[in-house]
């Protein structure tokens, strides 16, 4: 909290969280399940085609260019050794509970902020920088130790979480840095402003515009600048934040929930994308009925090489995967794209069970009834025991992955996500 009866530089700013993150996770995770992938350049890909994307690289990678989002024939090109693996989500998500378990032993979590992200709150003595410092050592030394030697992490420690995330991009890999008050906010100015969390490309670009290009021109700028530059109050909160101070937490209600899928060589064509669609559809209904939601409108696309293709429609409230399919069908008959790579599907307008009431005259609340019977038949005897003939072809696609700060794979029925857990040797559901 800032308080007004001392003068800014003079009010304290002790430490007060350690942020964990998982270098090259899902690489990472590779090499360490797999020894002959130790100390060689690793991409973890979508599908196994160079059209695709990296969605993970090891450090070995990095080393000659290859990142997050680098194209797989490009990736090819620029290191020839590469060794390119096709992710296994559940073993991800496995492996982010067996590190919970871990660290948990040394610090309570206080929030999991993504799959390879966590975050702990200090208390007493542990804001100290001595015994903080002993506690992120002993965290590492724990994941090494009860994970696997593959699994480095850098740490951060600040006087709030958001520049404890910041600080663990300043050592990487397996970093630790600490920034106390008195580091601030100079200690940031070697940084870009793409390593500070909610600055991307167009928020840069933003900044740029209105004077700031560096992190020390970001750090130097005045309340009212910052306001400007981003256009709205969140500019003066990072003035704070920047210098250390605690802030309450924003909050952010849910919005969307939706799915997408890079497709397959072998589904690049117009009845491949519609087949996936369709099994996206009732991927992402299922969803709805699991967390008790209805949408109202809902949104498809396939992107295409040459040409992609986006059409959205409202709906009166609905969460049953036979009334979603029809509305798709009718926005299918419009399509127009060219050379298609990847399909998504996305539900908006978001309500709860009780915040809306049904129209006498549709027969989705019937239906409804009717899915969430469906999902109870799957969850008791197997995925896709049960399902519309229309998913048929695709039913089999389309795999639950880890997406931007989700920590679980949501299970479609009995056995879906199970991973050979290497620490127990047996299989087991990855979310639990």
């Amino acid at each position: 909290m800032v308080d007004g009866t001392l003068p800014i530089e003079r009010q304290p700013r002790p430490l007060r969280y350690l942020f964990l993150d998982l270098n090259s996770y899902f690489a990472s995770v590779e090499q360490q399940e797999c020894p002959e992938l130790r100390g060689r350049p690793v991409a973890v890909v979508p599908v196994m085609a160079d059209s695709s994307f990296v969605i993970a690289a090891s450090y070995e990678a990095k080393r000659y260019g290859v990142k997050c989002g680098t194209m797989i024939g490009d990736a090819k090109r620029m290191c020839p050794d590469i060794a390119i693996v096709k992710g296994r989500h559940p073993l991800y998500s496995g492996y982010h509970h067996r590190v919970l378990e871990v660290v948990e032993k040394v610090l309570p979590i206080d929030e999991v902020c993504s799959i390879d992200e966590v975050r702990f709150r200090l208390l007493g003595s542990e804001s100290s920088p001595e015994v903080a410092t002993e506690l992120a050592k002993e965290v590492k030394r724990r994941i090494r130790a009860e994970v696997g030697d593959c699994m480095s992490c850098s740490v951060g420690i600040a006087p709030n979480a958001f520049l404890a995330k910041i600080a663990t991009e300043i050592q990487k890999p397996d970093g630790l840095v600490v920034l106390e008050a008195r580091d601030l906010p100079h200690r940031l100015h070697s940084l870009k402003l793409t390593d500070f969390t909610g600055i991307n490309r167009r928020m840069a670009a933003r900044l740029n515009a209105a004077g700031i290009f560096t992190s020390e021109q970001l750090c130097a700028a005045k309340r009212e600048e910052l306001f400007h530059a981003f256009g709205s109050v969140v500019g003066e909160r990072w003035w704070y934040l920047l210098r250390g101070f605690e802030l309450g937490a924003e909050t952010h209600d849910r919005k969307t929930l939706g799915h997408s899928h890079v497709l397959p060589p072998d589904l690049r064509h117009d009845r491949g994308c519609r087949d996936v669609l369709v099994r996206l559809l009732g991927k992402a209904s299922a969803r709805l009925r699991k967390e008790g939601l209805w949408t109202a409108a809902m949104a498809v696309s396939v992107g295409g090489i040459r040409r992609g293709w986006h059409a959205k429609t409202k709906l009166p409230p609905t969460q049953d995967s036979v009334t979603l399919v029809d509305a798709f069908l009718r926005l299918w008959q419009e399509r127009d794209f060219d050379g298609p790579r990847s399909v998504g599907v996305t539900f908006y307008d978001l309500r709860e069970t009780g915040e809306f009431t049904p129209s006498l005259f549709d027969p989705t609340e019937e239906r409804s009834k009717l899915s969430h019977a469906i999902d109870g038949v799957n969850q008791k005897f197997g995925k896709n025991k049960v399902f519309l003939a229309s998913v048929d072809r695709a039913k089999d696609t389309a795999e639950e992955r880890i997406a931007f700060n989700k920590t679980w794979l949501f299970s479609e029925g009995k056995g879906d996500n199970e991973w050979v857990d290497t620490f127990r040797g047996a299989s087991r559901d990855a979310n639990a």
